[in-house]
């Protein structure tokens, strides 16, 4: 079996790890969590859908060499969310093809608690090198004003507006080494 080496990254509160199978129980109560979807998705995602995902993202790693890391709470040990950079070949206008596009969720429970920047910052310096100075790109809700925060204080920059899946989405941009406190 071929597999390839997930870089972990530790923060002061946060370990960015590859998944393993038994994060399956966590990362699907994450995505049935209403409050976590309802800016994402719109609605609970099954335990088919989680695996899914899962899936999705060893595959970006073994096929890209990025993807999204599992998000441990280091003083509790548990899976508190994900973050990353993927590549979804979504048909969005404008496009975004082919760039790095970043991501994240995090349980309700930890929302308000900054581990989201944290996290976040620890990626993109990651990023920074992977992707050898190049733009990266997110897009966000624009009713999830927490969200836009967030990526405004890592760098990101709005320049354009548009529709995924039919919802509204806010395009953002970001150069290597943006950070705004």
């Amino acid at each position: 079996m071929f597999k390839q080496d997930i870089p972990v990254i530790d923060t002061a509160r946060l370990r960015l790890r590859g998944y393993v199978a038994d994060d399956l129980a966590a990362s699907a109560a994450l995505w049935a969590d209403p409050l976590v979807t309802r800016y994402i998705t719109g609605k609970p995602l099954t335990g088919e859908e989680v695996w899914s995902r899962l899936l999705r993202h060893a595959g970006h790693w073994q096929w890209l060499g990025f993807g999204y890391w599992a998000v441990e709470e280091k003083a509790s040990g548990l899976f508190i969310g994900e973050l990353g950079f993927v590549d979804y070949k979504r048909e969005t206008l404008p496009t975004f093809a082919g760039l790095p596009e970043l991501g994240y969720s995090l349980a309700a429970r930890v929302h308000g608690k900054g581990y989201a920047t944290e996290g976040l910052k620890a990626a993109l310096e990651w990023g920074d090198l992977k992707f050898q100075g190049g733009r990266t790109v997110c897009i966000v809700n624009p009713e999830n004003t927490a969200s836009l925060r967030v990526a405004l204080r890592c760098g990101y920059r709005e320049y354009s507006r548009g529709h995924y899946h039919e919802r509204p989405i806010v395009m953002l941009e970001r150069q290597p080494g943006a950070y705004r406190e």
